[in-house]
Protein backbone atom coordinates (compact mmCIF):
# COMPACT_ATOMS: atom_id res chain seq x y z
CA UNK A 1 0.00 0.00 0.00
CA UNK A 2 2.33 2.81 -1.32
CA UNK A 3 1.39 6.76 -1.47
CA UNK A 4 0.47 7.48 -4.88
CA UNK A 5 0.41 10.37 -6.92
CA UNK A 6 -1.96 12.74 -7.15
CA UNK A 7 -2.52 12.34 -3.67
CA UNK A 8 -5.86 13.56 -1.54
CA UNK A 9 -4.11 13.20 1.66
CA UNK A 10 -0.76 12.27 2.40
CA UNK A 11 1.58 12.50 5.08
CA UNK A 12 5.52 13.66 4.95
CA UNK A 13 7.09 9.85 3.66
CA UNK A 14 10.31 9.60 3.27
CA UNK A 15 10.47 7.99 -0.36
CA UNK A 16 8.78 9.92 -2.95
CA UNK A 17 4.88 9.29 -3.85
CA UNK A 18 4.24 6.42 -6.36
CA UNK A 19 3.67 7.76 -9.78
CA UNK A 20 1.74 5.32 -11.81
CA UNK A 21 1.51 7.61 -14.82
CA UNK A 22 5.35 7.25 -15.19
CA UNK A 23 4.91 3.23 -14.69
CA UNK A 24 4.46 1.62 -18.71
CA UNK A 25 3.80 -1.05 -17.04
CA UNK A 26 0.68 -0.06 -13.84
CA UNK A 27 -2.33 -1.16 -15.14
CA UNK A 28 -5.64 -0.58 -12.53
CA UNK A 29 -7.95 -2.99 -12.01
CA UNK A 30 -11.49 -3.37 -12.88
CA UNK A 31 -14.26 -3.43 -10.67
CA UNK A 32 -15.56 -6.70 -11.87
CA UNK A 33 -12.14 -8.76 -11.27
CA UNK A 34 -12.13 -11.48 -9.03
CA UNK A 35 -8.76 -8.86 -7.51
CA UNK A 36 -11.51 -6.39 -6.20
CA UNK A 37 -13.93 -8.83 -5.31
CA UNK A 38 -10.86 -10.55 -3.08
CA UNK A 39 -10.90 -7.11 -1.10
CA UNK A 40 -13.56 -7.77 1.44
CA UNK A 41 -11.71 -10.93 2.56
CA UNK A 42 -8.56 -9.20 2.69
CA UNK A 43 -8.85 -6.33 4.25
CA UNK A 44 -12.99 -6.51 5.62
CA UNK A 45 -14.26 -3.64 3.11
CA UNK A 46 -15.45 -4.49 -0.20
CA UNK A 47 -14.00 -3.15 -3.00
CA UNK A 48 -15.66 0.36 -4.43
CA UNK A 49 -15.95 1.92 -7.67
CA UNK A 50 -15.31 4.71 -8.89
CA UNK A 51 -13.52 7.19 -12.11
CA UNK A 52 -14.65 7.02 -15.55
CA UNK A 53 -13.78 4.33 -17.03
CA UNK A 54 -14.64 2.62 -13.35
CA UNK A 55 -11.95 0.87 -11.36
CA UNK A 56 -11.52 -0.76 -7.91
CA UNK A 57 -11.73 1.19 -5.41
CA UNK A 58 -10.05 -0.02 -1.65
CA UNK A 59 -10.14 1.36 2.14
CA UNK A 60 -8.42 -0.24 4.71
CA UNK A 61 -8.53 1.25 8.66
CA UNK A 62 -6.74 -0.48 11.57
CA UNK A 63 -7.49 -0.23 15.45
CA UNK A 64 -5.28 2.91 15.78
CA UNK A 65 -7.50 5.10 13.88
CA UNK A 66 -4.87 4.89 10.93
CA UNK A 67 -6.26 4.59 7.04
CA UNK A 68 -5.42 4.19 3.67
CA UNK A 69 -8.12 4.43 0.56
CA UNK A 70 -6.90 4.55 -3.03
CA UNK A 71 -7.01 2.45 -6.08
CA UNK A 72 -6.28 -1.21 -6.68
CA UNK A 73 -3.86 -1.83 -9.26
CA UNK A 74 -1.71 -3.97 -10.67
CA UNK A 75 2.46 -3.41 -11.21
CA UNK A 76 5.50 -5.12 -11.58
CA UNK A 77 7.46 -6.04 -8.45
CA UNK A 78 10.98 -5.83 -7.81
CA UNK A 79 12.16 -7.32 -4.06
CA UNK A 80 15.56 -7.41 -4.75
CA UNK A 81 18.11 -7.89 -7.35
CA UNK A 82 18.63 -11.16 -6.69
CA UNK A 83 14.97 -11.73 -6.78
CA UNK A 84 12.65 -12.81 -9.88
CA UNK A 85 10.51 -10.37 -10.74
CA UNK A 86 6.43 -10.85 -10.16
CA UNK A 87 4.62 -9.57 -12.92
CA UNK A 88 0.84 -8.60 -12.68
CA UNK A 89 0.90 -7.74 -8.74
CA UNK A 90 -2.01 -6.39 -6.91
CA UNK A 91 -1.27 -3.65 -4.79
CA UNK A 92 -2.90 -0.64 -3.42
CA UNK A 93 -2.40 2.67 -4.43
CA UNK A 94 -2.83 4.92 -1.99
CA UNK A 95 -4.57 8.44 -2.37
CA UNK A 96 -5.90 9.24 0.50
CA UNK A 97 -3.32 7.99 3.89
CA UNK A 98 -3.75 9.02 7.59
CA UNK A 99 -2.19 7.92 10.57
CA UNK A 100 0.75 6.29 12.47
CA UNK A 101 3.06 5.44 9.63
CA UNK A 102 6.00 6.55 10.50
CA UNK A 103 6.89 8.24 7.28
CA UNK A 104 6.94 4.65 5.71
CA UNK A 105 6.65 4.90 2.33
CA UNK A 106 3.54 2.05 2.23
CA UNK A 107 2.40 -0.88 4.37
CA UNK A 108 3.47 -4.80 3.30
CA UNK A 109 0.31 -7.04 3.86
CA UNK A 110 1.65 -10.44 5.31
CA UNK A 111 -1.55 -11.86 6.30
CA UNK A 112 -3.39 -15.00 4.56
CA UNK A 113 -5.40 -13.79 2.28
CA UNK A 114 -4.77 -14.13 -1.81
CA UNK A 115 -3.74 -10.41 -2.44
CA UNK A 116 -0.78 -10.27 0.27
CA UNK A 117 2.68 -10.24 -0.28
CA UNK A 118 3.05 -13.87 0.84
CA UNK A 119 0.20 -15.13 -1.34
CA UNK A 120 1.44 -13.88 -4.75
CA UNK A 121 4.72 -14.26 -4.18
CA UNK A 122 3.95 -17.85 -2.94
CA UNK A 123 5.23 -19.66 -6.22
CA UNK A 124 8.91 -17.87 -5.05
CA UNK A 125 8.97 -17.78 -1.48
CA UNK A 126 7.14 -21.15 -0.99
CA UNK A 127 4.44 -19.24 1.42
CA UNK A 128 7.36 -18.74 4.21
CA UNK A 129 8.76 -15.33 5.42
CA UNK A 130 10.63 -14.49 8.93
CA UNK A 131 11.26 -11.31 10.70
CA UNK A 132 13.76 -10.18 13.42
CA UNK A 133 12.46 -7.37 15.71
CA UNK A 134 15.38 -5.15 17.30
CA UNK A 135 14.80 -4.09 20.68
CA UNK A 136 14.19 -0.46 20.91
CA UNK A 137 17.49 0.77 22.52
CA UNK A 138 20.05 -0.69 20.18
CA UNK A 139 19.03 1.73 17.20
CA UNK A 140 19.73 -0.82 14.78
CA UNK A 141 17.31 -2.29 11.94
CA UNK A 142 15.37 -5.55 12.21
CA UNK A 143 15.04 -8.24 8.82
CA UNK A 144 12.72 -9.25 6.94
CA UNK A 145 13.20 -12.57 5.36
CA UNK A 146 10.88 -14.07 2.34
CA UNK A 147 11.04 -17.72 2.01
CA UNK A 148 12.92 -20.32 4.33
CA UNK A 149 16.38 -20.07 3.66
CA UNK A 150 17.90 -20.16 7.15
CA UNK A 151 21.48 -19.32 6.09
CA UNK A 152 19.94 -15.32 6.67
CA UNK A 153 19.12 -16.34 10.57
CA UNK A 154 21.44 -15.93 13.50
CA UNK A 155 19.78 -17.75 15.76
CA UNK A 156 21.94 -18.74 19.40
CA UNK A 157 18.33 -21.06 20.18
CA UNK A 158 17.55 -24.08 17.87
CA UNK A 159 13.55 -23.14 16.29
CA UNK A 160 10.92 -24.31 18.06
CA UNK A 161 7.74 -24.86 15.81
CA UNK A 162 3.93 -24.95 16.81
CA UNK A 163 1.00 -25.19 14.39
CA UNK A 164 -0.80 -22.26 13.33
CA UNK A 165 -4.34 -22.94 14.15
CA UNK A 166 -7.60 -21.75 11.92
CA UNK A 167 -9.97 -19.33 13.30
CA UNK A 168 -13.19 -18.66 11.01
CA UNK A 169 -14.05 -15.13 12.25
CA UNK A 170 -10.93 -14.17 11.24
CA UNK A 171 -9.44 -16.39 8.66
CA UNK A 172 -6.87 -14.24 7.27
CA UNK A 173 -4.89 -13.56 10.46
CA UNK A 174 -2.45 -16.21 12.11
CA UNK A 175 -2.98 -17.83 15.53
CA UNK A 176 -1.62 -20.56 17.78
CA UNK A 177 -2.68 -22.64 20.65
CA UNK A 178 -1.35 -21.07 23.96
CA UNK A 179 -0.97 -23.51 26.37
CA UNK A 180 0.54 -21.90 29.50
CA UNK A 181 2.62 -19.15 30.54
CA UNK A 182 5.55 -19.03 33.65
CA UNK A 183 7.04 -16.41 34.79
CA UNK A 184 10.25 -16.83 36.96
CA UNK A 185 10.05 -20.74 35.93
CA UNK A 186 6.88 -20.84 37.62
CA UNK A 187 3.98 -21.83 35.32
CA UNK A 188 0.96 -19.86 36.38
CA UNK A 189 -1.81 -22.71 38.06
CA UNK A 190 -4.69 -21.17 35.90
CA UNK A 191 -3.37 -20.43 32.32
CA UNK A 192 -3.32 -24.12 31.01
CA UNK A 193 -7.31 -24.40 31.48
CA UNK A 194 -8.03 -20.64 30.32
CA UNK A 195 -6.12 -20.23 27.36
CA UNK A 196 -7.50 -23.51 26.41
CA UNK A 197 -11.01 -22.07 27.19
CA UNK A 198 -10.77 -19.93 24.10
CA UNK A 199 -11.00 -22.62 20.82
CA UNK A 200 -9.57 -19.62 18.43
CA UNK A 201 -6.56 -19.31 19.99
CA UNK A 202 -4.30 -16.46 20.57
CA UNK A 203 -3.89 -13.90 17.49
CA UNK A 204 0.15 -13.20 16.86
CA UNK A 205 0.96 -9.72 14.97
CA UNK A 206 3.53 -8.16 13.85
CA UNK A 207 1.56 -4.28 14.33
CA UNK A 208 -0.03 -4.35 17.58
CA UNK A 209 2.44 -3.16 20.25
CA UNK A 210 1.88 -4.62 23.50
CA UNK A 211 0.25 -8.25 24.59
CA UNK A 212 -3.11 -8.50 25.80
CA UNK A 213 -4.24 -11.29 27.64
CA UNK A 214 -7.86 -12.33 29.07
CA UNK A 215 -9.12 -11.03 32.18
CA UNK A 216 -8.56 -14.09 34.59
CA UNK A 217 -4.90 -15.16 32.54
CA UNK A 218 -3.80 -11.14 32.97
CA UNK A 219 -5.07 -11.59 36.82
CA UNK A 220 -3.09 -14.63 37.41
CA UNK A 221 0.29 -13.39 35.14
CA UNK A 222 0.03 -10.11 37.23
CA UNK A 223 -0.17 -11.91 40.54
CA UNK A 224 3.02 -13.85 39.80
CA UNK A 225 5.27 -11.17 38.79
CA UNK A 226 4.06 -8.50 41.34
CA UNK A 227 5.43 -11.59 43.84
CA UNK A 228 8.49 -11.55 42.23
CA UNK A 229 9.10 -8.54 42.00
CA UNK A 230 7.91 -7.29 45.02
CA UNK A 231 11.12 -5.43 46.27
CA UNK A 232 10.54 -2.91 43.80
CA UNK A 233 8.48 0.25 44.58
CA UNK A 234 5.21 0.97 42.45
CA UNK A 235 4.55 3.56 40.31
CA UNK A 236 0.89 5.18 38.83
CA UNK A 237 -0.16 3.24 35.60
CA UNK A 238 -0.47 4.74 32.34
CA UNK A 239 -2.83 4.14 29.33
CA UNK A 240 -3.64 0.52 29.19
CA UNK A 241 -0.94 -1.06 31.28
CA UNK A 242 -1.58 -1.16 35.18
CA UNK A 243 1.62 -2.87 36.07
CA UNK A 244 4.13 -0.19 36.96
CA UNK A 245 7.38 0.37 39.04
CA UNK A 246 9.92 3.01 40.19
CA UNK A 247 13.33 2.06 39.47
CA UNK A 248 14.87 5.40 39.25
CA UNK A 249 17.13 4.82 42.31
CA UNK A 250 18.59 1.06 41.03
CA UNK A 251 21.99 0.37 39.10
CA UNK A 252 20.63 -3.51 38.39
CA UNK A 253 16.94 -4.80 38.72
CA UNK A 254 16.05 -8.24 38.48
CA UNK A 255 13.55 -8.95 35.81
CA UNK A 256 12.18 -12.10 36.27
CA UNK A 257 11.74 -14.58 33.05
CA UNK A 258 8.63 -14.64 30.89
CA UNK A 259 8.02 -17.95 28.68
CA UNK A 260 4.87 -17.87 26.98
CA UNK A 261 3.96 -22.47 26.12
CA UNK A 262 2.26 -23.18 22.92
CA UNK A 263 1.24 -26.84 21.57
CA UNK A 264 4.18 -28.78 20.59
CA UNK A 265 6.39 -27.47 23.52
CA UNK A 266 7.22 -24.98 21.77
CA UNK A 267 8.64 -21.51 23.70
CA UNK A 268 8.56 -17.88 23.31
CA UNK A 269 11.34 -16.78 25.80
CA UNK A 270 10.64 -13.09 26.03
CA UNK A 271 13.29 -10.75 25.77
CA UNK A 272 14.30 -9.43 28.67
CA UNK A 273 13.97 -5.68 26.19
CA UNK A 274 10.46 -7.15 25.72
CA UNK A 275 9.14 -7.30 29.58
CA UNK A 276 8.90 -3.41 30.31
CA UNK A 277 7.79 -0.59 28.91
CA UNK A 278 9.76 2.27 29.58
CA UNK A 279 7.54 5.51 30.30
CA UNK A 280 9.67 8.14 31.71
CA UNK A 281 13.48 7.74 30.42
CA UNK A 282 14.43 8.14 33.76
CA UNK A 283 12.66 4.61 34.77
CA UNK A 284 10.60 6.45 37.22
CA UNK A 285 7.56 4.95 35.46
CA UNK A 286 8.15 1.55 34.01
CA UNK A 287 5.16 -0.93 33.22
CA UNK A 288 4.55 -4.36 32.24
CA UNK A 289 4.30 -4.13 28.67
CA UNK A 290 0.98 -6.63 28.85
CA UNK A 291 -2.43 -4.99 29.53
CA UNK A 292 -5.66 -7.11 29.66
CA UNK A 293 -8.33 -7.78 27.59
CA UNK A 294 -12.02 -6.26 28.01
CA UNK A 295 -13.80 -9.31 28.32
CA UNK A 296 -13.10 -13.17 28.54
CA UNK A 297 -14.35 -14.21 25.26
CA UNK A 298 -12.06 -12.07 23.48
CA UNK A 299 -8.88 -13.06 21.65
CA UNK A 300 -5.90 -12.78 23.23
CA UNK A 301 -3.09 -10.59 21.16
CA UNK A 302 0.77 -11.46 21.40
CA UNK A 303 1.97 -7.77 20.31
CA UNK A 304 5.27 -7.14 18.57
CA UNK A 305 6.91 -6.05 22.23
CA UNK A 306 7.29 -9.18 23.49
CA UNK A 307 8.66 -10.44 19.77
CA UNK A 308 11.98 -8.71 19.64
CA UNK A 309 14.84 -10.56 19.75
CA UNK A 310 12.89 -13.48 18.29
CA UNK A 311 13.32 -14.81 14.69
CA UNK A 312 9.61 -15.39 14.01
CA UNK A 313 9.31 -17.57 11.20
CA UNK A 314 5.66 -18.48 9.60
CA UNK A 315 5.51 -21.03 7.08
CA UNK A 316 1.92 -21.03 5.75
CA UNK A 317 2.48 -24.24 3.57
CA UNK A 318 2.99 -26.48 6.45
CA UNK A 319 0.89 -24.70 8.24
CA UNK A 320 3.68 -23.62 11.13
CA UNK A 321 5.15 -21.36 13.16
CA UNK A 322 8.75 -21.14 15.16
CA UNK A 323 10.64 -19.37 17.62
CA UNK A 324 14.30 -18.97 17.93
CA UNK A 325 16.48 -16.48 20.29
CA UNK A 326 18.33 -13.97 17.83
CA UNK A 327 20.00 -10.32 18.37
CA UNK A 328 17.68 -8.59 15.98
CA UNK A 329 21.09 -6.07 15.31
CA UNK A 330 21.04 -5.80 11.91
CA UNK A 331 23.78 -2.96 11.12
Amino acid sequence: LPGAKPCRLCYNQQEPLFNPSSSPSYQSVPCNSSSCQSLGFATGNSGDCGGNPPTCIYAVSYGDGSYTRGDLGRETLNLGASSPTVKDFVFGCGRDNKGLFGGASGLMGLAKSDLSVVSQTSSIYGGIFSYCLPSTETGSSGSLVMGGDSSAYKNLTPISYTKLVSNPELPTFYFLNLTGISVGGMALESSSSSVSANKGGILIDSGTVITRLAPSIYKAFKAEFVKQFSGYPTAPGFSILDTCFNLSGYQEVNIPTVTMHFDGNAELNVDVTGIFYMVKTDASQVCLAVASLSFENEFGIIGNYQQKNQRVIYDIKDSKLGFAGEPCNFE
